[in-house]
């Protein structure tokens, strides 16, 4: 896939915001919003740190922190995610009704692409409005992602 300036600073942004997610004790996945050329939104996985909140993922975190007077042109919004969005932030990227979806590394363990086609048809006909990329920046963000896994395991294993 042929990546953009504004699309690789965007990835490379949502990387360093996966990277201070891990140094805060969470998951390195990072996310940002941008419009018209500029990042308007971030967030970073704060699911373990400093309170366990299993809401807290990056996708959400960063459409939790985008201006409410900004939500009329969502549609002419980019969510750009290191990793590929989960069942519950598929759901508010539709909700908010983003208009495209950039994502770093594809998760055959976590990530939603699978219920496209088996979802409500409210979903389906907001997820036909979304333009989906990805994996589109694997170089990057699958060191990424295998370390969200190791991290996913370690604390399987550990009974947490």
């Amino acid at each position: 896939m042929d990546l953009s300036t504004l699309d690789i600073t965007c990835f490379q942004r949502a990387i360093q915001l996966a990277i201070e997610a891990e140094a805060q004790g969470n998951l390195p996945i990072g996310a940002v919003i941008c419009l018209d050329g500029r990042i308007i939104a971030e967030g970073r996985n704060a699911i373990w740190s400093p309170t366990f909140n299993p809401n807290r993922h990056a996708e959400i975190e960063a459409l939790r922190s985008g201006r409410q007077a900004l939500w009329e042109s969502s549609r002419d919004m980019t969510l750009y995610t290191t990793l590929e969005p989960c069942l519950m932030c598929v759901g508010a990227i539709l909700l908010h009704h983003i208009g495209c979806v950039m994502y770093g590394s594809a998760d055959d363990y976590g990530g939603a692409s699978l219920v496209f086609g088996h979802m409500p048809l409210y979903f389906e006909e907001e997820a036909s409005r979304v333009e989906w990329l990805g994996p589109a920046y694997p170089e990057e963000c699958d060191p990424l992602f295998w370390r969200v896994m190791t991290l996913v395991e370690q604390r399987r294993e550990s009974g947490m």
